[in-house]
This record gives structure tokens, sequence and C-alpha cells, in this order.
């Protein structure tokens, strides 16, 4: 799964660097749009505010509250070895994020406008990417603790849900285009992925509870 994942974001970035994603990125971003107004989403205002709160769920203050949260559970079960690792993995996640927005430098979408404030590069989404290095890794940390198979697989569908929905807000929102955020996502994963992997072989995980 980690080499399919990567394989994909290989593909992806090969594509954008060719400008051979143009049509399929305009074609899904103008579905998302008001036929007569163009800086007008689909769906209601609701929709829109909706979109807003789902997107901050992938922002910095989020994430980093979100992992500094279990950090401090690894530590009541004192574990502070996979809290380090945890710190690890989020953090060098996001200066590989930045990284790569710097070496690709793709400009955000200027096919429709910006529903929220956007300063760094697209490519790939920071928000898809780190959604997906932060939910994952923390949710199959947290699913490793339990011993029934139902609530490790909704732990890991929750995280899976929420990454989801952070990348698909942010295409809703004009503020990326689609290959960004399937780029972020494949990344992401394969990131998330390589982290539990490491933490499992370097015997990180946590005793499971009933």
């Amino acid at each position: 799964m980690i080499a399919c994942n990567l394989l994909l974001f290989s593909l992806i970035s090969e594509d954008v660097m060719e400008g051979e994603q143009q049509d399929f990125d305009r074609t899904l971003l103008l579905a998302l749009r008001e036929p007569g107004d163009l800086s007008d989403p689909i769906g209601s205002d609701g929709w829109e505010e909706m979109a807003r709160d789902i997107t901050a769920l992938g922002g910095v203050t989020v994430l980093t509250g979100m992992t500094v949260s279990v950090i401090g559970l690894t530590l009541i079960l004192r574990k502070p070895r996979l809290g380090s690792f945890i710190a690890v993995a989020v953090t060098s996640g996001v200066l590989i994020s930045n990284l790569l927005k710097s070496c690709f430098d793709r400009p955000r979408p200027d096919l429709v406008p910006h529903d929220m404030l956007v300063t760094s590069a697209s490519f790939p989404s920071g928000h898809a990417m780190m959604s997906a290095v932060v939910y994952l890794t923390l949710g199959t940390i947290v699913a490793s603790m339990q011993r029934k198979l139902a609530v490790r697989l909704y732990l890991i569908g929750l995280a899976i849900s929420i990454s989801v929905l952070v990348g698909a807000s942010r295409v809703y929102l004009g503020v990326h285009w689609p290959t960004d955020i399937l780029a972020g996502w494949s990344l992401g994963g394969a990131w998330a992925m390589s982290c539990r992997l490491i933490a499992t072989k370097l015997g990180y995980a946590v005793e499971r509870s009933d």
C-alpha cells in the first residue's frame, strides 16, 4: 500500500509538471461552481459555511492541537518514546510538505475565486497531506490500543473520512486543483503508513485494553 501510494504520487507529479492534468482539474473545479456565477460554489450558503468548518480540521491550529493532545496521552500512559516518535513523524511530514510546495511552486487555481485566504503554493495540498499524516498516524496508534476489531476499524475509518472531507473541501472552496488533493492524500497516506510500520518495528505499540 505504501508503494502504491508513492507510485500514485509520482505519476500525478509527473503529469502536473507536464501539464497533462489541466482538463481534469478544470472540469472538476468548474463542476463545483454555479454555471452562471463562478464565484458561487454549488449548494446553499450553509454548505459553504460547512466546508469552511471542515477545512479547518486540516489547518495548522487543529492539527497541532490534536497532535499535542495525543502526545499528552502517551505521557499519561508512560510511553514517552511513542510521544517523541509522534512528534517527529508529524514534524517531518510538515517539513516534507513545505519542501515539495517550494520545489513544484504550482500556482493556486485562477479559474474561480478563492473562498479562503491562501498564501502558499498549491502542489501538493498541505491540508490534504497533513490531515492524512496526522489523522491516520494518530488513528492507527489509538486503534492499536483496542482489542476489538470493530473499534479499530471504526477509528481508522474515521481518520480516513476526516482526511477525505478536508481534501474535498479545499477543492469545493476553490483553493486547490483536484490533483493537488490527490497528491496530498497519496503522499500523506504513504507517510502515515510508513510511520505506523516503523513504530511497530521499534516496539512502540501500545498495549491493547479490553
